[in-house]
């Protein structure tokens, strides 16, 4: 059983009649479209979209300084004002 993360779900047939009428009924949620009752896509308003990959940004940034916070027994004191 797939898991459908958003609250509002329509069929695929329901969507292509009218997917202005689905963005406008959603009011700025998230949109499940389905197929045979699983998740063919989601649809998301360009606000949402932002947002989501800034936080998959700031995810990836996070990762990469815990690594290199890891590493900080290979790193080489240096003083600022001789650079």
């Amino acid at each position: 059983m797939q898991t459908i993360l958003a609250d509002i779900t329509v069929s695929m047939s329901e969507f292509k009649k009218n997917p202005a009428a689905v963005l406008r009924e959603a009011r700025s949620r998230p949109v499940a479209v389905l197929s045979h009752n699983k998740a063919a896509f989601y649809m998301v308003e360009p606000a949402l979209f932002e947002a989501m990959l800034e936080e998959l940004a700031d995810h990836k940034l996070h990762r990469k300084v815990l690594a290199r916070l890891g590493e900080r027994a290979q790193a080489i004191e240096a003083d600022v004002d001789e650079i």
